[in-house]
């Protein structure tokens, strides 16, 4: 037999650079020679594209603030809500690890995190168990300011919005005295800073991976761009290595103590996700990751790794791309509005179009009760709900709906409900905003129970009374604006124990080799607890994979 010979030879390689890159910080600060190899041509990946807060039970900017909790609740929350559908060693594993991965951030990174204190855990009335990266200066990582991935949205003008700050500018018309303070200063940090102090403020996911970035360099890790993995190296049983291909020259890589795969998930490999998921999807659904094609989950299957929860997404209903090729429009605070409801073919409605995003995309899908998919979908809203809100992420109070919207089918309108039916070919419309109607005008939803959770009403109106997410719809125009299970990345793939090492099908451990991220299945099975779980348990499990390489766990 050959013996394997190697370009390059570290203790760690992490395969990826988003939330992999705590794991990299990590293990480069416990004294391990370390390497985080990236696919694409820009560092940050699904972090960098996400909201940016991470849902971290117990962590000190929380309890300084004094607000009461206990381990003993959240893992009596996640136990109720996850049951066996992953193990308990690994939720249990990601609460003992949590608060110190807060800890580790702030001391290991320019970042500084801020408590998240009315976003409520998504099927709890217990709130504000996330942070969130504070602004952060882009310009100052200095030439690695270029290579960060961009997020999905983008303010008219520069500035930084936090996802508490999105909250707000929804609700500018509604509550100017809460909104306009904030929307100055984000002004001021992002155009003033630019001008002035000659800085570039960024918030959500981009902060919290370029803060990553600095904390990585600092440390001393070696970052590579345009450096796919094509293979890991397996000698007798146990993964010594990587094989990639950097700026289309082979490199074979040694990693002594390990390698962490810490990558996106399969989303924009459709036959996987249409083998696993639903037939229904479409290519130009996913705000994922265009770099996220599910080959690591692959090359690591090749080797022996077992998968699992691959049905499974963090969906994000979202309204379809306007144009082939383009990418789909953010639905968050638009759904849990008054006056306005969701609507299948049949012309009424099937969930609570309030609850969570996960759950939203389960249920448009038929997963949640086995049966066909409530394709296609429409959001029905009147001429007051256009006045009062922000729309699309961009289009705000007031304003005309862009053409576009309308030239893609995307946006219909009509001068009255029956009218709007037909257009959209829906016969049942009426009947189902008469419904609707009904339910929303004693502000008690029999049907479905919007309004009454605290997680439905924080993306509510607090001055619509007496319910914030219910209101009949009223005089025309009327608009129906598509809706479809869009998603924010997979989160199904490489089966992993609490050390977050990967799993073979026999369910022993692979040695070397560990899976955090996107790329590993989800540690609370088919459900999103809380907001930022998905980023919270990346890094989270990211960190705990660095601490077993070194001998720490």
């Amino acid at each position: 037999m050959t013996e394997q010979t190697f370009d390059h030879t570290y203790d760690v390689v992490v395969v990826g650079s988003g939330t992999g890159l705590m794991g990299a910080i990590t293990a480069a600060r416990a004294g391990l020679r370390t390497l985080v190899v990236e696919k694409g041509a820009t560092f940050g990946g699904s972090t960098a594209m996400s909201g940016g807060g991470m849902w971290m039970p117990g962590n000190a900017v929380i309890t300084r603030k004094g607000i009461p909790d206990s381990r003993e609740r959240v893992e009596t929350y996640l136990d109720a809500i996850v049951g066996d559908d992953a193990a308990s060693e690994r939720r249990a594993a990601f609460l003992a690890k949590a608060p110190e991965v807060v800890d580790q951030i702030l001391s290991n990174t320019p970042l500084r995190l801020k408590h998240m204190p009315e976003y409520a855990d998504y099927f709890s009335e217990t709130t504000g168990r996330s942070v969130e990266p504070e602004p952060f200066d882009l310009n100052s990582l200095g030439e690695d300011a270029d290579r960060m991935r961009k997020g999905p949205m983008e303010a008219p003008v520069p500035m930084p919005i936090t996802s508490s700050d999105f909250k707000w500018m929804n609700l500018m018309k509604k509550k100017p005295i809460e909104a306009f303070p904030r929307i100055a200063l984000r002004v001021a940090q992002g155009v003033g800073g630019k001008v002035v102090l000659k800085k570039n403020m960024v918030a959500g996911g981009m902060a919290l991976a370029a803060g990553l970035v600095a904390g990585a360099r600092k440390a001393g890790v070696e970052l590579w761009t345009n450096a796919p993995l094509r293979e890991l190296v397996v000698e007798d049983g146990r993964v010594v290595g990587v094989k990639v291909n950097r700026d289309g020259f082979d490199r074979t890589i040694a990693a002594t103590r390990g390698v962490i795969l810490a990558t996106g998930g399969f989303d924009h490999n459709m036959d996987l996700r249409r083998k696993h998921q639903s037939e229904a999807l479409t290519d130009d659904w996913s705000f994922g990751n265009p770099d996220n094609t599910g080959d690591v989950i692959e090359i690591a299957e090749r080797a022996g790794a077992a998968l699992e929860l691959m049905d499974q997404t963090w969906w994000f209903p979202a309204m379809p791309p306007l144009e082939k090729g383009g990418t789909p429009t953010v639905m968050l605070a638009e759904r849990s509005l008054p006056g306005s409801l969701i609507v299948d073919s049949s012309g009424h409605r099937f969930f609570n179009e309030s609850c969570d995003y996960m759950t939203a995309g389960r249920i448009m899908l038929g997963h949640d009760d086995g049966g066909e998919p409530h394709l296609p979908a429409w959001l029905i809203f009147d001429q007051t709900y256009r006045n009062s809100y922000v729309f699309a992420a961009g289009v705000m109070p007031g304003m005309a709906i862009p053409q576009p919207f309308y030239d893609a089918g995307v946006v219909v309108k009509a001068d009255s409900i029956a009218e709007l039916g037909r257009a959209i070919g829906i016969p049942d419309l009426v009947a189902g905003v008469e419904r609707f109607n009904l339910l929303a005008g004693q502000g008690q939803d029999d049907d479905f129970q919007r309004g009454l959770s605290h997680y439905d009403r924080y993306y509510g109106d607090p001055t619509n009374t007496p319910n914030p997410n219910l209101r009949p719809l009223g005089k025309g125009p009327f608009y129906a604006a598509q809706v479809v299970p869009g998603d924010l990345g997979t989160c199904g793939g490489l089966k992993a124990d609490e050390h977050a090492r990967v799993l073979d099908g026999s369910g022993s451990v692979i040695e070397g080799l560990y899976a955090v991220g996107n790329c590993a299945a989800n540690a609370f099975g088919k459900v999103y607890p809380g907001p930022g779980a998905t980023i919270g348990q990346g890094v989270v499990f990211a960190h705990i994979a660095a601490q077993h390489i070194a001998g720490r766990a």
